[in-house]
């Protein structure tokens, strides 16, 4: 079996590639898999990372401005003529696009090449490059149920949930608490705003750490990102504050499946990968969705948690009247409503969802 995965742009559209290639590989070991991605994104260093092959094409987005879409023109259409020549080199049994520029050209130029293509769309409201390719796919895999709304051919529709690499399913929570030091009664907030930080949830964090500094029943975990981390790291000397030994700031989160299961509450954005992982581990969250976000896509992504009871959605308009500190009092000294939190969190996430995707695939292939 060959593969092609094509994706690109955020971690949202390269880690469930990821995860459907690792499940692929561990069905057949044989299976030559070939990650297709843009030069702009990150997936040109989180994929070798993750321990696959990547080839970059170019692809881009519209520009707004004459010049810019002359370019980006140009941009797609050298896209297109390098998707044909890996094709054509490659010879692949299938392709599979999660999202990003780089699904565009890939997933165009299989499906007119003959080449079984499927799509895997994380969010509740689809991006423009799934839009668009959905006709050209044989099956398309949904992270909610929402998003099928924006597909018309409803035979094609595969309602799965969003795939998670397998690190974060079935983590003993008790276990990792113990190995990172957390007496079971410590309440651990974990805040982040994915690689690169958010900056308006990062203010805010910086009100929460000031309240808890030396407050040790609490523990407060941020993961700042490396575009906003030296300014916290500034802001907090010129301001005097000194940490607590309760409080850790870090640029980037490495291990971040275990930071999922040993926290108490979750603060962050609503990307369909950051909802995917936290449901699955169970936790709590307060979602804060990114506004500039596509179609407000982030907001539906959080309210099919909260509607379950697994989150509290804050949209960031709303924070100054709804400080996360009461929020955060109101749920550590509630465990019964932390506990019911947890459940319905649970409740939403889909352990299975790579099995049933790869379960799919593999028996279109075997006909």
């Amino acid at each position: 079996m060959k593969v092609i995965m094509t994706c690109g742009g955020t971690g949202g559209h390269i880690y469930p590639a990821v995860a459907i290639a690792d499940e692929i590989r561990r069905r057949d070991e044989t299976a030559e898999i070939l990650f297709v991605g843009s030069e702009i994104g990150m997936e040109r260093d989180l994929v070798p990372e993750s321990g696959y092959e990547i080839t970059l094409i170019n692809a881009d987005g519209f520009s707004r401005t004459l010049r810019g879409s002359i370019r980006s023109v140009k941009r797609v259409l050298k896209g297109r003529a390098q998707a044909k020549e890996l094709i054509k080199s490659f010879q692949p049994d299938m392709v599979i696009g999660t999202g990003g520029y780089a699904s565009m050209p890939m997933v165009s130029m299989a499906e007119k090449a003959g080449i079984p293509c499927y799509l895997q769309e994380q969010n509740a409201i689809p991006g423009k490059t799934n839009k668009f390719l959905g006709r050209k796919a044989r099956r398309i895999f949904l992270g909610f149920e929402k998003a099928g709304e924006y597909f018309p051919d409803k035979q094609k529709l595969v309602l799965t949930g969003n795939p998670v690499r397998s690190e974060f399913v079935g983590i003993d929570r008790g276990k990792i608490r113990e190995e990172l030091g957390i007496p079971e009664d410590t309440f651990v907030v974990l805040a982040f705003g994915g690689s690169q930080g958010a900056g308006r949830l990062n203010r805010e964090m910086m009100n929460i750490i000031r309240e808890y500094s030396g407050r040790n029943e609490t523990r407060i975990w941020l993961g700042a990102g490396s575009y906003y981390y030296d300014a916290i790291m500034t802001e907090l000397k010129e301001k005097g504050m000194t940490l607590g030994d309760n409080i850790e700031i870090w640029e980037y989160i490495h291990d971040m499946s275990r930071r999922l299961a040993a926290a108490d509450l979750i603060i962050s954005r609503s990307g369909a990968l950051t909802v995917a992982e936290v449901t699955v581990c169970g936790v709590p969250a307060i979602f804060i969705p990114f506004p500039g976000a596509a179609e407000n896509h982030q907001y539906y992504n959080a309210m099919a948690v909260a509607e379950k009871g697994g989150a509290i959605v804050i949209e960031e308009k709303d924070l100054e009247n709804d400080p996360l500190t009461a929020r955060i009092e109101a749920l550590r000294s509630d465990r019964q409503l932390l506990h019911e939190m947890s459940e319905a969190s649970r409740s939403c996430g889909a352990e299975a969802a790579v099995q049933v995707i790869c379960d799919t695939i593999f028996e279109d292939f075997r006909k």
